[in-house]
């Protein structure tokens, strides 16, 4: 049955976007059937209305972001959160749950086709997201604070230097790009260089490499305030790193960010966020303009090169 139904929707998808990539039309597909899926939890979820939902996911951050995070917070709204389970360090992300257990120390894809792939209405990359069970997030107005202020407003560059898709890093800021980015805004803003290292976040089979800018930023920009530095100093004040990186980003409306849930998670704190992303499949949704956008209503300037990272950052910070 399932099959018959996803070549339903498979064909649904074809006809209403007959110009996307047979390769892209299968995620369309599958969160069609997703969204049906829902239809089953209608009396709980609209008539009953008791606290009964389970949400658990360890997959990729950038997914739980965009669609987990919010369809949990929607439950919460609605009266039927039970509980949630995530990774380690993801308590404070579920600040709303009453009961939030970090079961898993890593992040990895579950078997794709199994029954619980399908329990989030937005499950997968698309070209159109149902909001019907996703709800913004407050992070922002949660964590907002008095501890992390300083004489100039906070620019947070969010950078990252891993393997991506089993190749070699793409997606991230150089150390040339980075002096370009401090020498130009060093001096309207307090500058915060984040890229966390393994043992700070949980892993999710890509891994982080040595960029081996952390030594160059202390000789070169000592004006810069390291994340990692930053950390060390608050560290036994706060629950783990990620509540840390709420706390802080909380307090700035200015990032220049980078592809996957680095950007995600900038994009959570509206002001303006410069995303480089120079491949991947959110570019043929269009995804920096729809659900990045939807979690907190940033705006945000997707840069494909890093001559367009400078371009708006001078056009708009």
């Amino acid at each position: 049955m399932r099959s018959y139904i996803l070549k339903i929707f498979y064909l649904i998808a074809l006809i209403k976007y007959p110009k996307i990539r047979k390769k892209y039309r299968y995620y369309i597909r599958d969160n069609y059937y997703s969204r049906l899926i829902q239809t089953k939890y209608a009396y709980k979820d609209y008539i009953r209305k008791k606290k009964y939902k389970v949400i658990e996911y360890h997959g990729e951050f950038q997914q739980e972001l965009l669609f987990v995070l919010p369809f949990a917070y929607w439950h919460h709204l609605n009266g039927t959160l039970y509980k949630t389970v995530g990774c380690t360090g993801t308590k404070d992300l579920y600040f709303f749950s009453k009961n939030h257990e970090e079961r898993f120390i890593k992040r990895e894809w579950p078997d794709y086709y199994n029954d619980t792939s399908f329990e989030v209405p937005n499950m997968a990359h698309s070209i159109t997201f149902s909001y019907k069970k996703w709800a913004r997030v407050p992070l922002k107005e949660h964590y907002v604070n008095d501890v992390f202020v300083f004489e100039k407003p906070i620019l947070v560059i969010a950078n990252k230097y891993n393997i991506e898709w089993d190749q070699q890093p793409l997606n991230y800021f150089d150390v040339k790009t980075l002096d370009r980015i401090i020498r130009y805004n060093r001096d309207k803003y307090q500058i915060v260089y984040n890229r966390p290292s393994l043992g700070q976040i949980v892993s999710d089979n890509s891994d982080i490499l040595d960029l081996n800018e952390i030594a160059w930023l202390r000789q070169e920009h000592p004006d810069v305030i390291l994340m990692k530095d930053l950390y060390c100093k608050y560290e036994k004040s706060v629950n783990s790193f990620n509540h840390f990186q709420l706390m802080l980003y909380a307090n700035c409306d200015r990032f220049i960010s980078v592809h996957g849930g680095t950007a995600a998670l900038a994009s959570y704190f509206g002001g303006k966020n410069i995303i480089l992303s120079k491949s991947g499949i959110e570019h043929h949704f269009n995804e920096f303009h729809s659900i990045f956008t939807a979690l907190s209503g940033t705006e945000i300037y997707h840069a494909k090169t890093e001559a367009e990272v400078l371009k708006y950052l001078n056009e708009h910070y």
